[in-house]
């Protein structure tokens, strides 16, 4: 009997995730994917998702109960076996004959039959086993959190330097959970549509103009599918909000959108630029943000030129990622701590590139979705110190003026700075990690 389309449509998504370095949700969301029903859509991203998120821990339980080395299984097999052992392990409706016999039928489906005997092996011993709780508990060291949390430990021994290790669990938490669905509202209309097709939204934490999605799916409603509304984290939003107002706005490394979407609604007559690298993606971008006074241009940003300078730049830098492990959580098993350097080159290229294009008195803001330093205050402060021409506006007095524009909600403003930079951290406040600098020209 052929496996369910819904387990067929996560094993082919982990195995280009695994073997393409594609990204899962973007897999998850894709044409392809889209014309499965949503019962097998929901199971589909349960799966991979949770396969992702628990990596390290059902490849533990594979070792336990297998005479083989993990390195010398092929990865249809151990993506097989991650499958299985996820449903038997964590998901409670899900029966163990239906977890055991369509994991080893899709081992089948891979042209290795040959090893459908011991994938049924190892899936029988463990489904003798527990489910387990997806949380973390408590822990007393790095190890232990690393282990109990599937993070790679040198990930999580730089966070507990550098946040502290009870922030480093918050983030550890916060990665494992399905996060919330975040979207930007651009007025009360769109919300009023919304409630009207059954979803019920709660009020940004953050933002005044964000709503959490808590029931209903947000990408079937005329709204969204209108491109009226859109998904979207709240520190992402925050960052489009730092870039303000200006006149000729230049969106360095814009796709796939969402912030250029906030710069479009908060300047609508504003001639906005955005720069992307990729064509594919420029034209994701263009779908984001399709607003008449944004023009979307293919380049490459460190190439880039123009005869105009800008009074507002945003240079939101391709980063690690790590501050998105959550919705995401791919990264944590690609990322290695060269890699943070090389990112550091290409981030400092950007950066100084974009920062020839900035008129005298205008804002610059350079952000990443990154929690290391090197991509963040490294890079800001190497830029600075060959730049004497500009210096540091502190994201205090930024936070005070979305406050007064009635933009800005959140309690404790102090929590997310970090000296004159903006810091949020996953767990510690109710968003993904993000990081920005705002910079002016003298």
């Amino acid at each position: 009997m052929p496996a369910s389309p819904s387990r067929s449509a996560a094993f082919d998504i982990l195995r280009a995730v695994e073997q393409k370095d594609a990204y899962a949700s973007e897999l998850l969301h894709s044409e392809r994917y889209s014309r499965l029903s949503p019962v097998d859509h929901r199971l589909a991203t349960e799966i991979v998702m949770g396969v992702l998120r628990w990596r390290s821990v059902l490849d533990g339980e594979i070792a336990a109960h297998s005479s083989y080395n993990l390195a010398k299984l092929d990865a249809e097999m151990l993506i097989a076996l991650r499958m299985g052992i996820y449903q038997l392990r964590f998901l409670e409706r899900i029966p163990a004959s239906a977890a055991v016999n369509e994991s080893v039928e899709l081992i089948k489906r891979a042209r290795k039959r040959s090893a459908a005997p011991f994938a049924n092996a190892v899936l029988r011993k463990i489904q003798k086993g527990q489910r387990v709780e997806a949380g973390i508990p408590d822990c007393k060291t790095v190890a232990e959190l690393a282990r109990a949390s599937a993070h790679p430990a040198w990930l999580v021994e730089r966070w507990a330097q550098v946040f502290g290790f009870d922030a480093a669990q918050a983030i550890c938490q916060y990665d494992q959970r399905v996060p919330e669905t975040a979207i930007h509202v651009a007025d009360d209309s769109s919300a009023t549509e919304l409630a009207a097709e059954g979803i019920e939204l709660a009020p940004g934490r953050l933002l005044a103009r964000a709503k959490i999605v808590k029931s209903g799916d947000i990408t079937k409603t005329r709204e969204f599918l209108a491109g009226r509304v859109a998904i979207q984290d709240e520190a992402s939003q925050l960052i489009g909000l730092l870039v303000g107002k200006g006149e000729r706005i230049l969106d360095c490394c814009a796709a796939p959108g969402g912030k250029t979407r906030v710069l479009a609604e908060r300047n609508p007559r504003a001639t906005i630029l955005a720069l992307e690298l990729h064509p594919h993606r420029a034209r994701l971008l263009k779908k984001m943000a399709p607003h008449e006074n944004v023009e979307v241009v293919t380049a490459d940003a460190v190439q880039f030129s123009s005869d105009h300078a800008f009074d507002r730049i945003l240079v939101d830098a391709p980063c690690s990622g790590t501050g998105t492990l959550g919705r995401n959580p791919e990264i944590k098993w690609r990322l290695e701590t060269p890699d943070l350097q090389d990112l550091q080159s290409r981030q400092l290229a950007i950066l100084r590139a974009a920062m020839k294009h900035l008129a005298s008195g205008g804002k610059l803001v350079y952000s990443t979705c990154s929690l290391e330093k090197e991509e963040n205050a490294a890079v800001v402060e190497q830029v600075l110190s060959a730049e004497p021409g500009f210096r540091l506006v502190e994201c205090k007095s930024e936070l005070e003026r979305l406050k007064d524009e009635g933009e800005f909600i959140w309690h404790d403003s102090a929590s997310l700075l970090d000296g004159p930079y903006l810091r949020t951290i996953p767990g510690v406040h109710p968003c993904d990690g993000f990081f920005a600098a705002v910079l002016t020209r003298s």
